[in-house]
């Protein structure tokens, strides 16, 4: 199942520890980059946070990953669930 997760976070709620998070992002990223749990990490430009698209095999794992993230507290998310376009059934045309 793949999800596509875009969290943003509110800078009028900036403090040292929120900072030391973002800090931990990249280390809390890579070894779910190496597990092919995330597959991919975004930017997004002029904001604060980022897209990443998690693979996962349950709704709970997801979760669960997301609340291990050093951003939880600080973050708010938004989470889409994917379809793969190439695996839809075709539509006969008479």
């Amino acid at each position: 199942m793949k999800f596509l997760v875009i969290w943003h976070m509110e800078i009028s709620r900036l403090s040292g520890e929120m900072l030391k998070a973002v800090l931990r992002m990249r280390d809390y990223a890579l070894p779910l980059e190496e597990q092919g749990k995330v597959i991919g990490r975004y930017h997004i430009v002029g904001s604060h946070g980022g897209a990443w698209i998690y693979n996962v095999t349950s709704n709970d794992e997801l979760e669960m990953l997301l609340a291990q993230s050093p951003v939880y507290n600080y973050s708010h998310f938004k989470v889409y669930p994917l379809a793969d376009m190439t695996s839809l059934p075709v539509v006969p045309t008479e």
